[in-house]
């Protein structure tokens, strides 16, 4: 039984840093990457959503229950491969009272392009239970290459890391799509770029306990692999102005 239990938990925190990291991974629609020969120089986008110095913080709850917190924050902005890019951090970790049947300690950080929102270096720290990964990557996207801690790979240019997308996601106008209109992006793990198309479901006001918000729906689609591969298994809810900030997530625990 505690086994089974302890297997829930570890979905269950799988799932949400898979949901709130690259459901909001949307981009105008029909935006694919450019490619390399054609590209002279860093692409520029409007950013309302977010800025030096944001904090949000959520509780991870499972059913009636609150296993975690996590929270995103953006402390400051550095210089990168001769860039000015925000440094963007987001840390998971459940409660004391889950500690005994699954303990998660999870620290991720990005770094992303101030004008254009993209990343140039992604880190992962994961400890969970008695897994821990460590995981670096520079994002060279002059060359196309990822030049992670595990190996060199060929990558699309602004291809995101897992917390990259998310802010990426929150810059984009939603206004023009119709229901059943579908978005596509690059997001690389590990040693891999996969694709990643989102479904836009429309509007509805919802009311959690931070109040009641007019929201977009998205629920990502995953074409390959990956743990949500039924249609309705991830419905995330973002805020309907030019924040998009995540206010609900749904999910069905596999």
């Amino acid at each position: 039984m505690r086994k089974n239990f302890k297997k829930e938990i570890l979905n269950f925190f799988l799932l949400f840093l898979l949901i709130l990291l690259s459901s909001t991974q949307a981009q105008t629609k029909s935006a694919r990457p450019a490619s390399y020969e054609s590209k002279q120089e860093f692409r520029k986008l409007e950013n309302k959503a977010f800025k030096l110095g944001e904090k949000l913080t959520y509780e991870v709850n499972y059913g009636f229950v609150t296993a975690g917190i996590a929270e995103y924050s953006i402390p400051k902005i550095v210089k990168l491969a001769g860039r000015d890019v925000y440094n963007v951090v987001f840390n998971v970790s459940s409660v004391s009272a889950f500690d005994p049947f699954y303990k998660v300690r999870d620290h991720y950080e990005t770094y992303i392009d101030v004008e254009g929102i993209f990343p140039w270096r992604f880190e992962q720290h994961i400890r969970e239970g008695g897994y821990s990964r460590d995981f670096s990557a520079f994002f060279d996207q002059r060359k196309g290459k990822a030049k992670t801690s595990e190996g060199s790979y060929d990558i699309p240019i602004y291809v995101h890391d897992i917390v990259s997308a998310f802010y990426l996601g929150r810059t984009f106008d939603y206004s023009k799509m119709k229901v059943g209109d579908k978005v596509h992006l690059e997001n690389f793990y590990k040693d891999k770029t996969y694709p990643l198309d989102i479904l836009y479901r429309g509007k509805e006001t919802i009311s959690v306990k931070a109040g009641k918000f007019d929201c977009i729906i998205l629920e990502p689609l995953v074409q390959e692999g990956g743990l949500f591969k039924n249609e309705g298994s991830i419905v995330i809810w973002l805020t309907n102005d030019d924040l998009k900030i995540p206010v609900k997530v749904k999910t069905k625990v596999l």
